[in-house]
């Protein structure tokens, strides 16, 4: 007796994925018709991009485009106090990935103290590029004390890293680069990207083109706060400063700064550097924001009794007139943890 059709369905294409036919079970050339023909539309439906892409990360393809509105939404409700680098991010990202033909890969410089939220920019940029955010196989971090840490192998991470770019990039044109801890990096390190970041269609059959590198620096801090000081003792209010107010004063001194990573580099010297990004030391009602969302962001109900105990307990400088934290929001989650 015959198996009933749809096992004989399942054992054809049993059979056709394995190379051959079934030992048993008799199988009728109608059914034979309907099972190649079922495979085939199998096959075809399984290779479809969408269908695939659905279970494995694929690297964005030229259609492609990142929601500007949700990157908007994502630094308004995320990043604060930071007016200059919402607006210099987002008209930058948006700008690049909608341009149908970039003629050098985007590269943005974030300056500033720990805990103004350079790292957590750069987390949001990339979960608006790629669905997995910092955890995509087309995003790549580099801690310069974690892959660079001795002064002595400069060379052989100059080889490593202009070979893991070229590979990455191969794979994704979309790729997005991160280099954290910038001022620890050792001097002229960087400049082995440096044919990657300029001007060029192609280089050994690569174009880098569509590829992203943002470089988190310490460096500069000191030059920023100066700024946003002397605008708070002239009575001119935070949101006066402009970009043109730090950005040539940003590019000078990281490039004259020998614990900068870009002490005279060439990144600078070619204006490879799309936009030097600074990002303003914190004052005491930016904190509180932070802890509020931090709250919200773990489920609890807002205390705001719990706010002003735990933005109090944070350090401010300078020692006078106390405006800015000295670390930011960064320790905002461990201080959460007590209440």
């Amino acid at each position: 007796m015959p198996p009933p059709p749809g096992l004989q369905l399942l054992l054809l294409l049993g059979a056709l994925l394995a190379g051959g036919p079934p030992r048993s079970a008799a199988l009728e050339p109608i059914s034979v018709g309907i099972a190649i023909g079922a495979a085939s539309a199998l096959t075809g439906y399984l290779s479809y991009p969408g269908f695939y892409c659905g279970f494995v990360e694929c690297c964005p393809g030229e259609r492609d485009r990142p929601n500007g509105t949700a990157l908007q939404l994502s630094l308004d409700t995320k990043l604060f106090g930071q007016h200059l680098a919402k607006e210099v991010i987002l008209k930058a990202l948006t700008g690049f990935v909608n341009n149908p033909n970039p003629k050098k890969p985007l590269t943005l410089s974030l300056h500033g103290w720990a805990g103004t939220g350079k790292n957590f920019v750069s987390q949001i940029v990339a979960e608006n590029l790629h669905k997995a955010g910092l955890k995509s196989k087309f995003v790549h971090v580099f801690l310069s004390t974690l892959h660079f840490p001795h002064d002595h192998e400069i060379k052989l991470y100059k080889d490593q890293l202009q070979r893991w770019i070229r590979g990455n990039v191969t794979a994704c044109a979309k790729s997005v680069f991160i280099f954290d801890e910038m001022d620890k990096l050792h001097p002229g390190l960087i400049d082995a990207i440096k044919p990657f970041l300029d001007y060029y269609e192609q280089i050994d059959g690569v174009s880098y083109r569509r590829a992203i590198f943002i470089f988190l620096s310490n460096a500069g801090g000191d030059l920023i706060t100066k700024v946003a000081l002397d605008f708070w003792r002239s009575g001119r209010a935070r949101k006066e400063i402009q970009l043109k107010d730090l950005e040539p004063v940003l590019s000078v001194g990281v490039f004259n700064n020998k614990n900068s990573g870009l002490w005279h580099s060439s990144l600078i010297d070619r204006n490879l550097i799309d936009f030097f990004i600074p990002f303003l030391p914190l004052e005491y009602k930016h904190v509180k924001m932070c802890i509020r969302a931090e709250i919200q962001s773990r489920g609890n109900q807002v205390d705001e009794t719990v706010i002003q105990e735990v933005a109090d307990e944070m350090t401010f400088f300078p020692k006078e007139e106390r405006i800015y934290s000295v670390k930011g929001c960064k320790t905002v989650q461990t201080k959460l943890d007590f209440y």
